[in-house]
């Protein structure tokens, strides 16, 4: 099976009045000036194809959401790209090659976060600070719903921080179906989680969201680290020199000698409206602080084996019901026959 992945995004290029009334989100790619890179052999405008399957039981409606069918609602002719090209205008490499014609393949090292140097992870902090400075050169976010923009006609898109269109499209993938009116909302529904789709879906993004900072910072080498949470007491990475302590007057925020006790974000997800794109108070965690209800630790090493050695990647229903499913035991809920 091929996974043509698609980003709950918007090209810059692409929140026109023209574009959006065409439904056409095939932009010029600079380095020939056609749609696509088509003169370059890099892609072509095409005709959207997406699954004809219904969704599932958990989702009772039809033409209610902007991201049912996507991208049909917005655009239903995009750049389909060739070879090892990918991007809104097959400008870029697809992930793992590079080089001007993308026909250099390079594999990335993905390591601990402990095992990296001072200077590496002074640099990791840096490149996620920079991104979360930066207006995003490429991307907008949307304010309003398609209806809300009068099918078009009236563009209601927000500039964004490099490091906030992502934290933008997890939150438009899983955020609440809006039923009209403010708290209106229908929580049973995730396009990115609870379902088959929650791997792949996280895999793509932090390898779009990596993408996305190397070209920022010019640093083809950077790659994600990981932190091996397994057996961990407590969130392990949340100290001054990496995501940030808590702070003594507030447990739930950042502590002030922190680069993140300066960023700031906000909750919109049970208003009944889309983000705003403003930001409007800062950054609030209090890890250990949880509903041990619904998680009571940090997964073990066991547990973690246990998920591994599950032969079957979905079962059942394949939501959150899953039993004895790689996918939903991944996810955290862990259903033993």
């Amino acid at each position: 099976m091929s996974l043509a992945p698609t980003y709950q995004q918007f090209p810059r290029l692409c929140t026109t009045q023209d574009t959006l009334r065409t439904k056409e989100c095939c932009p010029a790619w600079e380095g020939d000036g056609s749609a696509c890179g088509a003169w370059s052999g890099r892609g072509s405008c095409e005709d959207v194809e997406i699954s004809e399957q219904p969704d599932g039981p958990q989702y009772p409606f039809s033409g209610l959401d902007d991201r049912e069918k996507w991208p049909l609602v917005f655009y239903n002719r995009t750049c389909q790209c060739a070879g090892n090209f990918m991007g809104f205008n097959c400008g870029d490499c697809r992930f793992g090659y590079f080089g001007e014609n993308c026909n250099e393949r390079r594999e990335s090292l993905r390591r601990n976060i402990f095992h990296l140097t001072r200077a590496e992870r002074n640099r990791l902090i840096s490149y996620l600070n920079l991104a979360k400075q930066t207006v995003s050169r490429d991307y907008v976010v949307a304010t309003g719903t398609y209806r809300e923009m009068v099918n078009g006609s009236n563009p209601m898109f927000a500039d964004v921080s490099v490091y906030d269109v992502f934290v933008w499209m997890h939150y438009y993938v899983s955020r609440n179906a809006q039923l009209g009116g403010p708290g209106n909302v229908w929580r049973d529904v995730d396009f990115a989680h609870w379902a088959p789709a929650f791997p792949p879906w996280h895999r793509v993004y932090l390898l779009f969201w990596e993408h996305e900072i190397r070209k920022l910072t010019g640093d083809m080498n950077f790659s994600i680290p990981y932190w091996d949470w397994r057996d961990a007491q407590g969130c392990d990475v949340c100290t001054d020199e990496l995501m940030g302590a808590q702070s003594p007057q507030n447990p739930s925020l950042i502590r002030s000698s922190s680069v993140f006790s300066s960023w700031k974000a906000e909750e919109y997800n049970n208003r009944g409206v889309l983000c705003n794109a403003r930001n409007e108070g800062p950054l609030r965690r209090n890890p250990g602080n949880h509903n041990r209800s619904l998680v009571e630790r940090l997964p073990t090493s066991a547990e973690v084996e246990f998920t591994l050695s599950l032969p079957n990647y979905d079962t059942g229903a394949m939501d959150r019901t899953a039993n004895m499913s790689f996918r939903n035991t991944l996810e955290g809920q862990i259903n033993r026959a």
